[in-house]
């Protein structure tokens, strides 16, 4: 009998994926009904397994497309993207293929959760798209950089490991909690309870920050640009090249925390499934948000460099501002760069 221990065992899990690696193939076809044999391999599935083949398709479109265009934030296009058909995924499967004859059970905790990532997601992907990020010839910053100091031969498995691969999978290990969710609702329908509550408002706080920061942000670059367009005379943050007001006087990267809090919350949501039953707590599906975390401590150590090689004035901002908790601000920039002249 499958229990909530069941679900929530980091042994289970583990053997979740190992019988998902051992049985990676495609589906067999005699190309007469490629279609029905596609329902009939997803029906199959295991939801999460599943997920893990999609993200690993999208892993080699990925790749493909980066070696075809030499631009390699192919993933960055997805990000917002494939959470959403993730949690979908899950959160639809049973009406799918529920038994006529058994009255459906609803999954008003897996709903919510999905709901949320994909109001992020759509928020997400249209920021993405007003910044220029679903063109072409687009790429992150930090890519062309890398590639220019990492040797050749490194840099090709770089792409296929790292960017291509990891970040897919990490996508997919972000819905982790969903999935989890979904699997306990199956065993045993758990009432919505004060955690969901506290998940639910907290990933609403982690996305209107986010939200925020990323749209003070644009209009400052906006505003930026029309500055320099009309020959205007440069003063204060414009001068710098870089945001010091707003959330950004009390954070150097407000935005980075709310993605951090918004991931977090969901794993929230594994939590909420077990309980008061059983105490989820800590359960396989933290290796999302905590990899997350730790990446973005990579990725801001490299942005932040980035920026006080681009922009003189940065180092001063880092010595007066929180890097991503916010905290009362420091001394101005207008007054350190006046002391440092």
């Amino acid at each position: 009998m499958v229990t909530l221990a069941n679900v929530f065992s980091w042994e289970s899990f583990g053997k979740l994926l190992l019988n998902g690696y051992n049985n990676l193939s495609l589906p067999n076809s005699d190309n007469t009904s490629l279609l029905l044999d596609l329902v009939i391999f997803h029906a199959a599935s295991d939801p999460f397994i599943f997920a893990v083949r999609m993200s690993l398709l999208f892993a080699f479109i990925c790749w493909f497309q980066s070696m075809a265009t030499g631009k390699y934030s192919w993933v960055d296009k997805i990000w917002s993207i494939a959470p959403m058909i993730y949690t979908i995924h899950y959160s639809t499967r049973n009406i799918l293929y529920w038994p006529k004859d058994e009255p459906y059970v609803h999954m008003p905790r897996v709903y919510i959760a999905t709901l949320l990532i994909v109001v992020w997601g759509v928020r997400l992907t249209y920021n993405f798209y007003r910044k220029g990020g679903y063109g072409m010839d687009s790429e992150d910053y930090r890519w062309p950089f890398l590639g220019s100091i990492i040797p050749s031969i490194l840099w090709l498995f770089f792409n296929i490991i790292f960017i291509s691969l990891f970040q897919n999978l990490l996508l997919v290990a972000l819905t982790a909690p969903v999935y989890l969710a979904w699997k306990a609702c199956i065993v045993e329908m758990t009432p919505l309870n004060w955690v969901d509550a506290v998940a639910t408002l907290l990933f609403i706080g982690g996305l209107t920050l986010e939200t925020i920061a990323d749209n003070q942000q644009w209009e400052f670059q906006e505003s930026k640009k029309k500055a320099i367009a009309n020959k205007e005379n440069l003063i204060g943050d414009y001068k710098r090249g870089f945001l010091t007001q707003g959330l950004f006087k009390y954070s150097r990267h407000p935005n980075f925390l709310g993605e951090m809090i918004i991931w977090v919350s969901v794993y929230l949501f594994s939590i909420a499934a077990g309980y008061p039953t059983y105490d989820s707590s800590i359960n396989p599906s933290i290796v999302g948000p905590a990899v997350l975390i730790l990446l973005f401590q990579f990725s801001t150590f490299l942005t932040e460099y980035l920026s006080s090689q681009k922009y003189p004035a940065y180092k001063l901002y880092k010595k007066t501002t929180s890097r991503f908790i916010p905290l009362p601000a420091g001394t101005s920039l207008d007054e350190l760069e006046k002391k440092s002249q």
